[in-house]
């Protein structure tokens, strides 16, 4: 079993789940019981959905003092790095399909103020994200294809988790490592021992019949007893 800080495991409720008629409320619910909140912003032509953009991002910011982790499944999001920075973005990643060589993309999100990372999607190997895991502050294992919530939790990502964490920690970085789709209890115990310490939880909290109690039961599964 791969060792992880167990103050370093943060759960990440991903707003696409959410009931948008209520979102402020949602969010803020569950707020104080979460530790940073997973925003999905889509462009309709890297995936075929359209989801939000800069206007939910900044309505939302008043709300919570969570950091925001804005998932960019976009084929230009760099292009929206400064928007979303003043709408309130604390973190942007962005897909190793869209950016082979997302060199440029990190500086410009650094330039801006904003944490960056890379997401991977199921069909891509490993590889194609190793040689860059070194500028990001995480890296996103997707474990549902992307571009809609509520799928299926696909077992074959835990293998790509395992190798995310085995360079970052045979590297010393303190890089994030965060799995994205069908995270619920069922499987979320077996996703932080492969290595992940970050997880995406979108159904299985904001439409659990008690979303607060639903984040407990998630983070108790991952809590190290021993």
């Amino acid at each position: 079993m791969l060792s992880i800080v167990e103050a370093t495991l943060q759960i990440a409720p991903s707003i696409l789940a959410a009931d948008f008629a209520r979102l402020g409320e949602e969010v803020g619910n569950i707020a104080p019981h979460v530790d940073l909140l997973h925003v999905d912003v889509m462009d309709g032509h890297f995936v075929p959905n359209i989801s939000l953009g800069i206007p939910v991002i900044e309505s939302l910011r008043p709300v919570t003092d969570l950091k925001f982790d804005c998932h960019l499944m976009m084929l230009n999001a760099d292009y929206y790095f400064a928007p979303l920075k003043n709408a309130g973005a604390d973190l942007v990643t962005v897909h190793v399909e869209v950016y082979p060589n997302p060199t440029g993309p990190a500086e410009s999100a650094r330039a801006e103020g904003l944490g960056f990372g890379l997401v991977i999607n199921p069909p891509t190997p490993f590889e194609a994200v190793e040689p860059f895991i070194e500028l990001c502050d995480m890296v996103v294992v997707m474990s549902v294809h992307p571009g809609f919530g509520g799928q299926s939790f696909i077992d074959a990502s835990l293998q790509k988790i395992e190798a995310v964490r085995n360079f970052v920690e045979s590297h010393g970085l303190l890089t994030d490592i965060e799995i994205d789709g069908g995270i619920g209890i069922a499987n979320i115990r077996r996703a932080k021992d492969a290595g992940a310490n970050v997880f995406v939880a979108g159904s299985s909290v904001f439409r659990a019949e008690d979303p607060v109690r639903a984040v407990e039961e998630l983070r108790a599964e991952i809590r190290d007893t021993e």
